[in-house]
């Protein structure tokens, strides 16, 4: 794996992570507007839901080590989504919303460091130390998925795919639920699978 971060742990030390295979209940609805938030991007730049109305939106949901996220962006998988996600003009948000002292939680510079190394490409990135828009979205895991609509419709929710492994092999093949609603959104029809269940590491959420 290239990605120095991502090397902090390794398989045999899953067990030291609480992983949540949850279904999404809870705070928001498909078919129903996205909850409107507003915060600081790590580059000190405002970010409000509401302006992006007319764009698609991705909202993920992240923590660089945990060993999912690890899968996703040591395959290049996640980078390869957000490229063909922008690439169709949707704005993609990656948020962390681990609170302070608890893993995954950085500051702006670190979090730079890790697109940087990563060679991610979010059009931008949000430190929910709070845990204030992690709980308005009801985000139990990472990664989490949202996919928003030009009306500020929250049209997809869960997975990012259909395999529920850390293992990176199983990438491959692997339904790519986000970039699914894409393409039925760019088709002009509805989401076919517009709810599934996220699975991954639980949000470092605040006790």
């Amino acid at each position: 794996m290239r990605i120095s971060h991502f090397m902090a742990y390794s398989l045999t030390g899953l067990v030291l992570f609480l992983v949540a295979v949850l279904p999404v209940h809870a705070a928001v609805e498909i078919g129903k507007p996205a909850p409107d938030f507003e915060a600081v991007d790590i580059d000190g730049d405002t970010v409000r839901l509401s302006d992006l109305k007319g764009k698609r939106v991705v909202l993920e949901w992240t923590n660089h080590l945990c060993p999912y996220v690890q899968k996703h962006y040591g395959s290049g998988n996640m980078q390869a989504t957000q490229e063909a996600a922008r690439a169709q003009g949707a704005e993609w948000i990656s948020i962390v919303s681990s609170a302070p002292d608890l893993q995954g939680h950085t500051d702006a510079a670190e979090a730079h460091a890790i697109l940087e190394e990563t060679g991610a490409s979010p059009s931008v990135k949000i430190l929910d130390e709070s845990g204030e828009i992690g709980r308005l979205y009801g985000a139990r895991t990472t990664p989490h998925m949202f996919v928003i609509n030009e009306s500020g419709t929250l049209v997809y929710a869960g997975a990012i795919d259909n395999k529920s492994s850390p293992n990176p092999a199983t990438i491959d093949g692997a339904e790519n639920y986000v970039l699914e609603a894409l393409a039925d959104m760019e088709a002009g029809h509805d989401v076919r699978t517009p709810l599934t269940e996220p699975y991954g590491c639980a949000v470092k959420y605040a006790h």
